[in-house]
């Protein structure tokens, strides 16, 4: 069951060794519009800790010269918040140890400052002036002010199942763990960009909230993901309806599982699964990613024994982010891995029979969030 709301795995899971070696994300995307004029703005906003056991009165980085040279483990809450459009960009704030709250249980609670990320709930401030973005790369931002008052409310799910079940995590058995508790969610509030107000409504907001935690990332790291859909066959709008696609080359253990990707189309209140780790779906997945001098593209095509699915995104460079995280181990192995809220795509969903594949519909869709990157591209 792909729908199956579990707010354990949302749960802070930097335990054991993870606590040295480890991060843990919430990551929040939404579209709000702008109060005077009414267009769309897509915006970020991610709660990212990392290496808490590490950590003390301030935030510990990796990315400055003697950092790099030594080695050094960051140890830090960094909240990072952004929009995409052709003003896109990323700031972030980091807090130390002692000054943050987790509450280490469900529903989870991180508490820094003004900035609060909870199940239901999503408030703070970025403020980064140019001076500090500048004297600071080790920030890896850039300089602008965003503050929020969210309310959050997550209608359907993406439970990879297994991947990510008690035990899989207790052996952290997988470098990299995903669970999208909100892949269709609803956002409700205000956000301030630079001086300008957005407002954000729960019927225009198509939202998405997922997380991240490990000791690694995977490379190629691949996300889609979109509840703007649009029938071609029946020129209706998808009220009920959400795709999500993310993965790349998982590691179990030291072994790495070359170009899988965990899928699911929650097509109207029927479920299709395209998750790998499903052995009894016997799921294949291609995958390409190609870039030019304007636009970066996705095809990915998906099969299971009783249906399939092919997607195609493509989204304009001058939209989206270089985004930028560092390992726990105090290495940064992307440098290039594109971010984009404003992706468009076509979906054919096939259902299988007897004789071949069935279109089910042709979806036009439109507000993607969406990533590439592999480690080794474009940096050090």
């Amino acid at each position: 069951m792909i729908n199956d709301h579990d707010i354990t795995r949302n749960a802070f899971m930097l335990k054991g060794p993870l606590a040295r070696r480890g991060y843990d994300w919430w990551w929040h995307s939404f579209t709000a519009q702008d109060a005077e004029t009414g267009e769309d703005k897509p915006f970020f906003i991610e709660f990212f800790v990392c290496n808490p056991a590490s950590g003390g009165a301030e935030p510990v980085f990796g990315q400055t010269e003697w950092g790099r040279s030594a080695g050094v483990r960051p140890s830090y809450l960094m909240v990072k918040a952004g929009c995409w459009g052709e003003d896109h960009c990323q700031l972030h704030r980091f807090f130390g140890w002692d000054d943050v709250k987790i509450h280490k249980g469900a529903p989870y609670v991180v508490d820094a400052g003004d900035c609060l990320a909870t199940e239901t709930v999503l408030k703070g401030s970025v403020h980064v002036s140019r001076q500090d973005s500048e004297s600071h790369p080790e920030w890896m931002c850039d300089h602008g002010s965003l503050s929020w008052d969210l309310k959050v409310d997550k209608k359907i799910a993406f439970n990879v199942g297994y991947g990510a079940s008690r035990p899989v995590r207790d052996a952290e058995a997988f470098a990299m763990y995903w669970h999208a508790e909100g892949m269709k969610t609803e956002y409700e509030g205000t956000v301030t960009f630079n001086g300008r107000k957005y407002t954000v409504t729960k019927e225009k907001s198509f939202g998405y909230a997922d997380k991240n935690w490990g000791r690694d990332f995977t490379s190629p790291w691949v996300w889609l993901s979109s509840n703007s859909l649009v029938s071609r066959v029946s020129g209706k709008r998808l009220e009920n309806s959400v795709f999500d696609i993310g993965g790349g080359r998982p590691k179990i253990y030291a072994l790495p599982l070359d170009r899988r990707l965990l899928g699911a189309m929650y097509y109207e209140g029927d479920e299709y699964d395209f998750n790998f780790s499903h052995a009894w779906l016997h799921v294949k997945t291609e995958f390409s990613f190609e870039e030019n001098e304007e636009s970066v593209r996705w095809h990915v095509r998906q099969e299971n024994t009783k249906a399939a699915m092919e997607t195609e995104v493509s989204c304009l460079k001058k939209d989206m982010l270089l985004i930028n995280y560092e390992a726990p181990d105090g290495s940064k192995k992307h440098n290039r891995l594109w971010n984009g809220g404003n992706g468009t795509g076509i979906i054919k969903l096939y259902d299988k029979n007897g004789s071949g594949l069935v279109l089910r519909d042709e979806i036009y869709a439109d507000r993607i969030g969406c990533e590439y990157g592999e480690y080794g591209h474009g940096g050090k």
